[in-house]
């Protein structure tokens, strides 16, 4: 009993969960020339953005991993499209990514810019009360 009130006292964290890092994929440097990590929220962001982006079969070793959002682009611009588009974002999100819990996802077609303005939100496991928002536009490449 004693080892675990000493566990407590020296413990100075005041979150029990677990912090998600992940190495920062635009390879930006530290002064020290390592690379930078992100945290949590960010990390978390930029994974639920990359999974989003990701096709099938693209992915070594995890050809499961990806929604084929990119082959829904070249569909005509419809209510019904953009109804797919957010459903396959859902479940590649639901399925790939447990660090997050999903809210809601939104896919807006934009006339003008010949594209699709998605914003994802969703709660972070280890920090339920704030709610987190990613926006990206979705558009053809070639």
């Amino acid at each position: 009993m004693s080892a675990y009130n000493d566990a407590q006292r020296n413990n100075v964290s005041n979150r029990n969960a677990q912090q998600y890092r992940d190495l920062d994929l635009f390879f930006s440097r530290k002064s020290n020339n390592d690379l930078n990590k992100v945290t949590d929220i960010e990390a978390v962001k930029r994974s639920v953005r990359n999974l989003i982006l990701h096709n099938t079969y693209e992915k070594p070793f995890h050809p499961e991993i990806g929604g084929n959002v990119r082959g829904l682009l070249f569909e005509n611009m419809t209510p019904m499209t953009s109804a797919i588009i957010a459903r396959k974002i859902q479940d590649t999100i639901e399925n790939f990514e447990p660090r997050a819990r999903l809210s809601a996802v939104n896919a807006i077609p934009d006339f003008d810019s010949n594209g699709y303005k998605v914003s994802v939100y969703f709660y972070i496991v280890n920090a339920p009360t704030e709610l987190v928002q990613l926006d990206s536009f979705l558009e053809r490449l070639r």
